[in-house]
Formats: structure tokens, C-alpha cells, sequence
């Protein structure tokens, strides 16, 4: 029997021409009794999702238009005010407009929510994304240092760590799979498939629209970390992601990167918002960063030459130089 103790506010962001994605999650959503409302923003889409949505006939839907995109982080800025402040639900969750949960995902997010002693504003829960490997080795146990936070790193690359990674790769060959754990703790996540409470929201605030878009994610639920709390991992409660990521297909060859083959603006964005979010919390020695850095960017250089991508590298040496100096908001477009 679902667990009706709690009332919950769903919260998405939409954009394009997305509504085969978004339709499935909102029917979905809606078949969960304690889904007391959904909060849909329509970031500038193709059509109109508040049409579309009104076909329902779920009075529990509440599309809120924008005339212009505000990316991610305006988006769920917005969603996340409306429902703090205009929806009588004792917790939010977020997701994409293609996270898909679980018939039971709810459910077993509820039963946790109850069974953690910790207080409203001590815990945040989150669903397990099926495609995304880090978070699938985390739940059956393996530390968080691996993948979060690595100390001085830049872009992931950390010459102290080379030796070290080689290593965990090739026990990962070779270790049997593990069950997946009842809960883990895990330092950030993503928008979609978090479980947080009304008073957390009061006590963390609303997300940094000047991040535009990526990383505005890590950056916020960072702050539940920040501020004492747990973000806990619930592996039983699955998402899934009904559309594919940009570069998931992605094959590298011998003197190519994925950063200048696909070189766009999400990549700007990650590049220039990654920085600026993690140097003030990884960069533990300055001079081991700044080494990191040269010699991830030098290795780069030689690729770009090599694959005549030097155009696109000069252009993410723009989006590095802004991420360290803090110029965020939305980017001139002819940076990408």
C-alpha cells in the first residue's frame, strides 16, 4: 500500500520538443497517490506543453511558460520558488523531463525518508540512475572519493592519481559484481531524481541562474553537504533516462578528445561552470592544480593540432579562463 503520510510536489524543466519524453513521465507521476501536485516549467518549447498538458485532465498539473530559455538552472530556480512558496506538499522531487521512475520509485524514496532518523532539514534522498556507472559502483559500495571531489584536479585529470586509477580499472576487471546496498552517502547529484523536504529548500536556497546551465545541479545539492546534511544514494529506488545523453556513443581514436570533436555549447558550459564550482572546494594546493592543468591542457594543444580542431581548443581555453574568473551568466554565442 503507498505511503500517504507525506504529500509531494514533482518539479521538471522542459525545452525544444520534448513531450514524447516529458508525456511519459507525467503519466507516470501522476499515478502515484502521494503526488499531491507537478510543477512543469516550459522553458521557450516548440509547442505548446501547456496544451498538451491540459489533455491530461489532471488539475494536479501546473505549467508555468517562459517566453525565452532560461536554462536549466533559471528553470529549476523557478520551479523550485513556485513550489516553495505556493504548493501545501512536504517534499519536492526533481526531475528531468526524461527521468522516468520506477512503478515503486516513490514509494521506496517514502519508506527511506521515514526510516532515516535524521531531521528535514539533515537529509536529502536520491534515486539511482541506471545509466550512470559511477552511481551504480557507489551503491554497491565503492568509495565516493573515486569519482567526487578529487583534491587539485583539473577537468578529472590529476597526476597524482594516474597510477591509482590504472589500478582501481583493473580490479574493477576482475572483481565480481557486488549487491547494491541499502543506502549510501554520496556528496552531490543531479536535479533529476532528488528527494529533499520544504524546509531544506528554506535553508539551502534556490539554484544559481547565473550558472545558465550544467553543474548548476552539483553546485546546488553541494550545499546540502555544505550545510551538515546527508544526500543519501537509495539504489532500490531506480530512474531511468528515457533519452540518450549527448556523447554516449561516443568511440575515441588515438589523438582525439571528445571535448574538441563535440565541441558545442554544453561543453562550454560544463567546462566553464565545472571550474568555478569546483576550485574553491578541490584545489587543496595551488601549485599541484596549476601543474594538472598545464599538462592536461598541453596534451590537449597536440590534439587539437593533430586533428585540426585548434579553432575549438582556443575556444575551450575561453571557457576555462571564464570558469576560473568567474564570468558566468549566459554566454555570448560566439563562444561556442
Amino acid at each position: 500500500m503507498a505511503n500517504i503520510k507525506y504529500k509531494v510536489c514533482v518539479l521538471t524543466v522542459t525545452y525544444g520538443n520534448r513531450w514524447r519524453f516529458l508525456q511519459q513521465v507525467l503519466q507516470r507521476v501522476l499515478s502515484f497517490a502521494e503526488v499531491a501536485q507537478v510543477v512543469v516549467v516550459d522553458n521557450a518549447s516548440e509547442i505548446s506543453v501547456l496544451k498538451e498538458a491540459s489533455a491530461l485532465n489532471d488539475d494536479r498539473i501546473k505549467v508555468l511558460v517562459n517566453a525565452e530559455n532560461k536554462g536549466s538552472a533559471g528553470g529549476y530556480d523557478q520551479a523550485l520558488k513556485y513550489a516553495h512558496r505556493h504548493v501545501a506538499a512536504d517534499l519536492v522531487w526533481l526531475l528531468d523531463d526524461d527521468n522516468l521512475p520506477d512503478e515503486n520509485a516513490l514509494e521506496i524514496l517514502l519508506e527511506n525518508w521515514q526510516k532515516i532518523p535524521e531531521g528535514n532539514t539533515e537529509k536529502a534522498l536520491f534515486c539511482l540512475r541506471t545509466d550512470r556507472k559511477p552511481h551504480i559502483r557507489i551503491a554497491r559500495g565503492e568509495n565516493p572519493d573515486r569519482y567526487y571531489l578529487v583534491p587539485d584536479n583539473f577537468l578529472g585529470f590529476s597526476i597524482k592519481r594516474i597510477f591509482y586509477n590504472r589500478f582501481l580499472k583493473l580490479k574493477d576487471r576482475f572483481a565480481g559484481e557486488k549487491p547494491f546496498k541499502n543506502r549510501v552517502k554520496i556528496p552531490y547529484v543531479p536535479y533529476g531524481g532528488l528527494l529533499l523536504h520544504q524546509e531544506m529548500i528554506a535553508k539551502i536556497g534556490y539554484p544559481n541562474e547565473a550558472f545558465f546551465l550544467y553543474v548548476d545541479d552539483s553546485e546546488y545539492s553541494y550545499r546540502i553537504t555544505q550545510n551538515g546534511g546527508t544526500i543519501w544514494l537509495i539504489p532500490e529506488s531506480k530512474v531511468v533516462d528515457i533519452d540518450q545523453s549527448q556523447g554516449i556513443d561516443y568511440r575515441k581514436n588515438l589523438f582525439a578528445s571528445p571535448l574538441l570533436d563535440q565541441w558545442n555549447f554544453r561543453i562550454y558550459y560544463h567546462i566553464r561552470n565545472r571550474l568555478h564550482f569546483y576550485s574553491p572546494v578541490t584545489i587543496k594546493n595551488r601549485w599541484l592544480f596549476n601543474l594538472n592543468k598545464t599538462l592536461f591542457l598541453s596534451g590537449l594543444k597536440l590534439i587539437s593540432i593533430f586533428s585540426n580542431k585548434q579553432n575549438e581548443y582556443k575556444k575551450l581555453l575561453k571557457a576555462v579562463d571564464d570558469g576560473l574568473a568567474g564570468n558566468l551568466g549566459q554566454a555570448d554565442p560566439a563562444k561556442f
